[in-house]
């Protein structure tokens, strides 16, 4: 399939080959892209490759045991503060991340969207382990790596979760 929104999928399994430097830059600036309310681009990263830090993002994050063997995630954080409009962060970092997720089809690369904001537990948890202060809120984690397991496209596409003009 040669559109990139309808491959992507979410890969939890990963060979041991690194993610390159301008592979983890071309997802950043993809992720930067992403539009934001008023241009506020509320969003900070935190790229994380080292092995010890990767191993430990489980112990605060129950679902993100894949990251015991990925070779990378991306922290997508938000702020509030400063921002015109900082009710409006959320829905920034989400398209942030989904266009993580794209580009790395397009690279070639594996990735899955671990939620972290809004469980108190775990942005506690990521703040203390990845020290994030206290005003940047850790959103989502982003694993990425080659891909370990392949997943066809699948066309989730249902009429009848439209509704024309009214409900």
């Amino acid at each position: 399939m040669d559109d990139p929104v309808l491959a992507r999928r979410s890969i939890r399994a990963y060979t041991a080959e690194p993610v390159g430097d301008e592979q983890v830059e071309r997802l950043l600036r993809a992720a930067m892209a992403a539009p934001s309310a008023g241009n506020q681009q509320p969003w900070r990263f935190v790229v994380v490759a080292d092995r010890v830090t990767l191993a430990e993002i489980p112990t605060v994050h129950p679902y993100s045991r894949m990251l015991e063997h990925a070779p990378l995630a991306i922290v997508v954080c938000g702020v509030e503060e400063g921002q015109r409009w900082p009710q409006y962060w959320v829905q920034d970092c989400s398209a942030a991340v989904e266009n993580i997720l794209i580009e790395a089809v397009q690279l070639g690369l594996g990735a899955v969207w671990l939620g972290v904001y809004p469980l108190d537990e775990r942005v506690r948890g990521l703040r203390r382990l990845l020290a994030i202060p206290d005003e940047v809120i850790p959103f989502a984690v982003v694993a990425v790596g080659h891909p370990a397991e392949s997943k066809a496209p699948v066309d989730r596409y249902d009429a009848e979760r439209i509704h024309r003009e009214r409900w």
